[in-house]
């Protein structure tokens, strides 16, 4: 497959002409309305300060439908504990910062440069990228951040610096998204971490048929409303409208 290279029009190539290994394009810039367009039509960037802008549709893609979250005995425990409170768009640029910072099973550093980090906080100013963070009292001690459309999260990155901390928020922000009618979270890559939360590989083609059914799908302002409230609910609580939330 050829290496497309974007131009200064903003328009994408189609997502099935990526490479094997999912790279479709290179170059551009990361304005907001070719980050919309890139995120709409199935594509993400994803690149380190060496090198440009790589942009990619990988195949099979990682997604989560958000009513299959799987919960282990272990992290229901630290959920009924209530250890965390769940908030939403209180610290975004805090959160996405931390998921910036290297860690101990990636000593060699991040994807989320510079550039990056102001795109996605620009994002979260238009109303697009949201986080959701657990916090212990005044402390962020976790969380995730994304891009919302219409009825499809895709998530960007977590963090944590207590334990559980970002599942418990991923826990959260799931259920919260299954009340709501959101078709998937797209995880993008496949990770272990993720699969074992419940996560499962599609295909690009199915990937794309869920995305252009609901990235045009009306959502409630309040949803992201910052200051929310987000509680995980227990597996004895079969009721969706129970999960709550508070201003």
């Amino acid at each position: 497959m050829p290496l497309f290279r974007l131009s200064e029009k903003i328009e994408f190539p189609p997502a099935w002409l990526a490479r094997p290994d999912g790279l479709l394009c290179i170059g551009g810039d990361l304005c907001p309305k070719r980050l919309i367009l890139a995120y709409r039509s199935g594509v993400f960037p994803w690149f380190s300060n060496s090198e440009p802008i790589l942009w990619w549709s990988p195949d099979p893609r990682l997604i989560l439908f958000p009513s299959r979250i799987r919960v282990s005995k272990s992290l229901k425990k630290t959920i009924r504990k209530n250890c965390f409170s769940i908030r939403i768009n209180t610290a975004f640029e805090q959160t996405i910062v931390a998921c910036s910072q290297p860690r101990q099973d990636k000593p060699e550093g991040t994807w989320l440069v510079d550039e990056m980090i102001d795109a996605y906080i620009t994002l979260h100013k238009m109303g697009i990228a949201h986080s959701v963070e657990a916090w212990q009292e005044d402390r962020l001690v976790g969380g995730l951040y994304g891009i919302c459309l219409g009825k499809t999260f895709f998530g960007e990155s977590m963090f944590s610096l207590v334990s559980n901390a970002s599942k418990v928020a991923l826990v959260a922000l799931a259920q919260e998204l299954h009340s709501q009618g959101f078709g998937m979270i797209d995880c993008q890559v496949t990770s272990g971490h993720l699969l074992r939360m419940g996560a499962q590989e599609i295909t690009r083609d199915l990937f794309l048929d869920i995305l252009n059914h609901g990235v045009d799908l009306k959502v409630p302002d309040s949803l992201w409303q910052s200051g929310r409230y987000l509680l995980p609910q227990s597996k004895t609580d079969s009721n969706p409208s129970r999960i709550a939330h508070a201003v």
